[in-house]
């Protein structure tokens, strides 16, 4: 029998705690080996059962959720972490990435929706939701356009076109809106997406918030 992803929740509504449980515990390679109301135990339940994912509720109160996944990652770095709950506020998404979450999950997600986040952050992939991805990238190149746009072009030597993709993105456009305003086809523009990321040397959008929110700017030109 193929190996079961152990994992722990934390999540403060009984119901909602319960119902996990049970969601998790059909999927064949998932498994709930600890389940807590809240922050106080949670810490000592990573250390006693090895969970390779935490799932647990953004809203513990008073800013537990985010005291909370700082710990659990100075305790147990290989743990990966998954908020759920998280509200569409990239300041919010911010203090988690900082923290040190893997990944964030809506609770009214489908099924599928859930367990696919489960299995990408176990495996070690990033995962923020699609709705939330174009706010949070244009709120994160809004922080750099206020760090001095030219500062920070120059830095990266971004080309002509990337410099307009970039420009656009903190006017919070969507790709497909970028692509619309440039008369590029969506690909074309991820692609140069991909290409700013890179040039920022960073290559998740989980790792650009970290990088913004800690103030960070790339000393390094491109080649």
């Amino acid at each position: 029998m193929a190996k079961r992803i152990p994992i722990l929740v934390v999540e403060d509504n009984r119901l909602v705690r319960d119902g996990i449980i049970a969601m998790l515990a059909e999927q064949p390679d998932l498994k709930v080996v600890a389940a807590v109301a809240g922050a106080p135990g949670a810490l000592e339940r990573v250390r006693e059962v090895r969970p390779e994912v935490v799932v647990l509720d953004a809203a513990l109160g008073d800013h537990d959720s985010h005291r909370l996944v700082a710990a659990i990652k100075h305790a147990a770095p290989e743990v990966r972490v998954i908020v759920m709950d998280v509200l569409p506020v990239p300041e919010e998404l911010h203090d988690f990435v900082h923290a040190g979450a893997s990944g964030f999950i809506a609770k009214d997600a489908t099924l599928d929706a859930f367990v696919g986040t489960v299995r990408s952050v176990a495996s070690g992939t990033d995962v923020l939701p699609p709705a939330l991805t174009s706010t949070l990238f244009a709120h994160i190149v809004r922080v750099a356009v206020a760090r001095k746009s030219s500062d920070v072009i120059n830095a990266v030597r971004m080309t002509e076109r990337e410099r307009a993709v970039f420009d656009l993105i903190a006017d919070g456009l969507s790709n497909k809106e970028i692509g619309e305003r440039l008369h590029l086809a969506t690909n074309t523009v991820k692609g140069h997406v991909h290409n700013i990321l890179e040039k920022l040397a960073l290559h998740t959008r989980l790792q650009i918030a970290a990088y913004a929110r800690s103030g960070g700017a790339s000393d390094s030109p491109s080649p």
